[in-house]
């Protein structure tokens, strides 16, 4: 009689290694044309708060008075002992006191995006430890919260952020705390709510019987479960808070000047709207662009990460 072949010698089938988290989110958003344009918008918006200092033409507070009002310009003809060149000249023309526009712009750019990414940052670092206490500690603490919460939550966003600067002075850090006191409630409150629904789950309640801690079931089997969507609200918030800082700078209540906001440059254009219109649409089209990039990222990134609104790519 023959002998069987042993199972060590049987073939093995080898299971592909299923890619990383950030590689499937790109490729889903191949599929999805506004997801990946936003994407590419974003992308670029961080680039250019990073190296925009570096790559500007000129310093965004040199005045030079002589050039006030100039249109826009991207090659200027200069004559020399050499003969007539070309030079990088004001893409986005100058403003009242001849400073580059185009350098404020780019200047503007670590300004929003650093108040607009930091605060959210700290709003949802604040709101995630707050609303896991809530869903997760004990009844009484979990109400204290909430009420705290709907108390905040109750003030108009404006109004409260008028308040605020008018008491403590335009300032960036004031600017960012009240972004920080808007949105943590927001925030803790989703945050409240998932905890809720996920630490009553079969799963969780084996955990617990094991014997493990608050703090692991918390940090190791509730928080990834949760933290997704939490993402794509920050996502979708920060050109709020963009928006929020330009309208509070260009009401003269948000960062003093001569720091080159995006809402500074839209007040001063205001102001000149009739000998140099260029400046009040510099200072747009970025906040439009940005405000654009982070909705249709977020948009995408929901439509990705929410089983029930997940399309099949």
């Amino acid at each position: 009689m023959s002998a069987q072949p042993s199972d060590a010698l049987a073939p093995v089938e080898l299971i592909p290694e299923a890619p990383g988290f950030l590689i499937s989110i790109v490729r889903r958003l191949r599929g999805d044309p506004l997801g990946l344009l936003g994407l590419l918008i974003v992308l670029t918006v961080i680039v250019l708060a990073i190296i925009g200092p570096s790559i500007a033409p000129y310093s965004p507070f040199k005045i030079k008075v002589p050039e006030r009002f100039m249109p826009p310009t991207l090659l200027a003809l200069v004559g020399g002992g050499d003969g007539v060149h070309g030079t990088f000249s004001h893409v986005f023309g100058t403003d009242n006191l001849g400073r580059d526009v185009f350098s404020r712009v780019l200047a503007g750019t670590q300004i929003a995006l650093g108040v607009g990414g930091g605060s959210i940052a700290i709003a949802l670092v604040i709101g995630l430890m707050l609303g896991l206490i809530a869903g997760y500690g004990p009844r009484w603490l979990d109400n204290f919260l909430m009420l705290l919460f709907d108390s905040i939550y109750s003030f108009p966003t404006v109004i409260l952020g008028l308040t605020v600067m008018t008491l403590l002075g335009p300032s960036i850090p004031t600017l960012m705390f009240v972004v920080v006191v808007i949105q943590t409630p927001a925030y803790g409150r989703l945050i409240r709510t998932a905890t809720l629904a996920t630490k009553s789950s079969e799963y969780i309640l084996a955990i617990r019987s094991l014997g493990s801690s608050p703090g692991r079931i918390l940090l190791v089997h509730i928080l990834p479960n949760i933290i997704g969507p939490l993402f794509i609200v920050a996502s979708m918030d920060i050109p709020s808070v963009i928006a929020l800082e330009a309208g509070l700078t260009y009401l003269g209540l948000g960062i003093p000047p001569p720091a080159p906001s995006w809402g500074r440059i839209l007040q001063e254009g205001f102001e000149s709207i009739r000998d140099a219109p260029w400046i009040v649409v510099a200072g747009g089209i970025p906040l439009i662009l940005t405000t654009l990039g982070f909705t249709f990222l977020g948009e995408s990134l929901r439509d990705l990460l929410d089983p029930k609104l997940r399309r099949i790519v």
